[in-house]
């Protein structure tokens, strides 16, 4: 298993916010045009110089969308061949065409991740907040399948569509994704309270997702979602025959197990900023002043962050705490305290608070 203090799974470099959409649930509160203070090409060839000094980590290349900087095929380029694995993860604009698609696949790309967050036009678009976003993001799908280039589908779980996941769910499938990343929503940026699940909600959702699991030709995995790991484990091990073979779901949480905000997981911004997320901004360094190896693997944010014996409330005494760890970024946003107990967790751990 990799040493997650030393090097982590997924890298992910926010190249620009600069985005077309308006989306209810930005992270990053997207703006129409370029930040002019975002790292150069120079700048973004040096950082990416940098994360192949790691162990084979997962590179990301996220926004904003992406394809607003004129220089993106050229860093994609450059990831490739330095060897890193290397996805992308542009907005369904008209950015987005099939010229586009066949660069990235030309270029090494070895997944494309695209959002859906509703079934139908009316849910997503209204989600995304631009008319025609849903028919861009089923043609590139469709027209990514027929090129040969890998896909993931990205869906923000809300009040919204958390009745419809069973439809995303066959539009995933029809479309031969490889992956299903399920987010559970951050109160930061754009984002609003209201439109979050309760814990309850929260378990409900993991339970379709592992009983879906079982079914369908795509990995399913949560982001901000870590207890659904917690989840997974309790029902194997409530399964007759657990000890004698795996399920899809459980074969995707040994791979991702652990993986939280700043373990196994670093985040630079468009400003070069070092964060352990996107959702948790707490920065730690910038990557213009910084060794990025070093905030990552020396930093006292960094380093908390991994010390799962500082988590606080039910967090700190759970027996999961080393498989989960709870959502560093959701107790961050609702607490203001980044080791706080995940809120949106139902389970009582078998220790009790005193």
């Amino acid at each position: 298993m990799k040493d997650f203090g030393q090097s982590p799974f997924l890298v992910i470099w926010e190249v620009t916010q600069a985005c077309h959409l308006a989306c209810r649930h930005c992270r990053a509160s997207a703006q129409p045009n370029r930040h002019p203070l975002e790292l150069t090409r120079a700048e973004g060839r040096r950082l990416l110089e940098t994360i192949a000094d790691f162990d084979n980590p997962l590179m990301v290349f996220t926004g904003g969308d992406p394809l607003e900087r004129p220089d993106l095929f050229e860093l994609i380029d450059k990831s490739v061949q330095l060897g890193l694995r290397t996805t992308v993860t542009p907005s369904a604009t008209a950015l987005l065409t099939p010229d586009s698609l066949l660069r990235f696949r030309n270029a090494g790309v070895a997944r494309l991740a695209i959002s859906l967050d509703g079934p139908d036009a009316s849910s997503h678009d209204d989600f995304r907040k631009v008319s025609g976003s849903f028919d861009r993001t089923m043609t590139a799908l469709e027209e990514a399948k027929r090129i040969g280039l890998a896909t993931q589908v990205n869906t923000t779980v809300t009040r919204h569509n958390c009745k419809r996941l069973g439809e995303i769910a066959r539009l995933v499938e029809e479309a031969g994704s490889r992956l299903w990343s399920v987010f559970f929503l951050v109160t930061t940026g754009r984002a609003a309270q209201l439109d979050d699940l309760d814990a309850g909600g929260y378990e409900e959702v993991f339970g379709f997702l592992y009983d879906l699991s079982k079914r369908v030709s795509f990995d399913i995995k949560t982001t901000e979602a870590q207890h659904y790991r917690r989840h997974v484990a309790q029902r194997r091990k409530a399964e007759p025959g657990s000890e004698r073979s795996a399920s899809p779901a459980s074969d995707v949480i040994a791979r991702q197990a652990g993986i939280n905000d700043g373990k196994g997981l670093v985040f630079i911004s468009h400003l070069g900023e070092i964060f352990p997320s996107g959702f948790l901004p707490l920065s730690a360094g910038n990557v213009r002043r910084d060794s990025l190896i070093d905030v990552y693997r020396t930093s006292a944010l960094f380093m908390r962050l991994r010390d799962s014996s500082q988590l606080g409330g039910k967090c700190g005494i759970c027996e999961f705490r080393n498989l989960c760890g709870g959502s560093r970024s959701r107790a961050y946003a609702s607490t203001g305290d980044h080791m706080a107990e995940d809120p949106r967790c139902s389970y009582q751990p078998a220790r009790r608070l005193q």
